[in-house]
């Protein structure tokens, strides 16, 4: 049975979301996802303080 995928913990900096969910080994992982208009950036960090520091200092390229 494939695991649920499914964030929680759900907060936003910015046009970034930072999401909490588990990855394919069933470890606790942290997204981050730039939610603009075609920037498409986004991570996978294995601890909530770096996908922040990532989401405050993200610059989208496309203006």
């Amino acid at each position: 049975m494939p695991a649920r995928d499914s964030f929680h913990s759900v907060m936003r900096i910015g046009p970034v979301q930072i999401g909490t969910h588990r990855d394919h080994t069933g470890r606790t992982a942290h997204a981050a996802v730039c939610t603009a208009d075609r920037c498409g950036w986004s991570a996978d960090y294995s601890s909530r303080t770096a996908a922040q520091l990532a989401a405050r200092t993200h610059r989208c390229t496309v203006r």
